[in-house]
């Protein structure tokens, strides 16, 4: 399904950093969530590399796929957890367990991003998640990792520009 605006607008994150086009999936069952993210060019930091065919061909960069995982935790808390950043919500990395980079993604086809909860703890005020994440580009695993991350909520809502 395409973004929903009310999801778009909520987001701490402009479209600049949100790079997310579609949300494939909601499985509240499985606790996953999978989203679409084009690539191209002149996404952050691709953008600025200098490339060479053979030694540094143009690709995703691993630390926008890292800031990903963020956002795909953003997908999480709010289909699935049901937080909105505009009623004070806010989430933060707390951990990378692990971060792996199996092949360079490059430009062109989009990425698959899916992020699934295996763990959860809810206070009133703050949730502790651990998630696992998968990037694919067609038939390639590009990254696969595990994080956690607080969701905390701060006494006074903020609003989103």
């Amino acid at each position: 399904m395409p973004l929903d605006p009310a999801f778009a607008a909520d987001c701490p994150y402009g479209p600049g950093g949100l790079l997310l086009d579609e949300i494939l999936e909601v499985d509240a069952a499985q606790n996953l969530v999978r989203a679409r993210m084009p690539t191209h060019d002149d996404l952050p930091l691709t953008r600025e590399q200098r490339t060479h065919p053979l030694r540094h061909p143009r690709h995703v960069s691993g630390g926008l796929m890292v800031h990903m995982t963020g956002m795909m935790g953003f997908v999480h808390a709010y289909y699935l957890l049901g937080l909105r950043h505009s009623e004070g919500w806010v989430g933060y990395g707390a951990k990378i367990y692990s971060a792996r980079f199996h092949a360079l993604a490059p430009p062109g086809e989009p990425l698959v991003l899916e992020c699934k909860a295996t763990q959860m703890r809810k206070g009133d005020k703050s949730i502790f998640g651990r998630y696992l994440f998968r990037f694919q580009q067609g038939e390639t695993l590009v990254y696969e990792g595990e994080q956690a991350a607080m969701w905390l909520k701060v006494a006074e809502a903020v609003t989103t520009a």
